[in-house]
């Protein structure tokens, strides 16, 4: 089941929030990264998971070699 939350200039997303679920995502990846699998097993994996026509491995690697600086970028201590 998903569930989907649709914001717009109405009704947006807190600023709280949207801190919250960067932070959340950025641990979740950094725990990825340092697991057991290569960056060539990620790519694969995602590539294949979210559909060969939708994403290339190329953009894929761009975002996994982001995903270090995502807290940097976007939150403030």
């Amino acid at each position: 089941m998903s569930v989907k939350i649709k914001k717009n200039k109405e009704n947006p997303e807190s600023t709280e929030l949207l801190a919250a679920n960067i932070i959340k995502v950025a641990d979740g990846f950094e725990k990825l990264l340092k697991s057991p699998l290569n960056d060539r097993a990620l790519i694969v994996l995602l590539h294949d998971a979210i559909g060969q026509s939708n994403i290339s491995k190329g953009q894929i690697k761009l975002v996994l070699d982001a995903l270090p600086r995502l807290k940097g970028w976007y939150i403030k201590h």
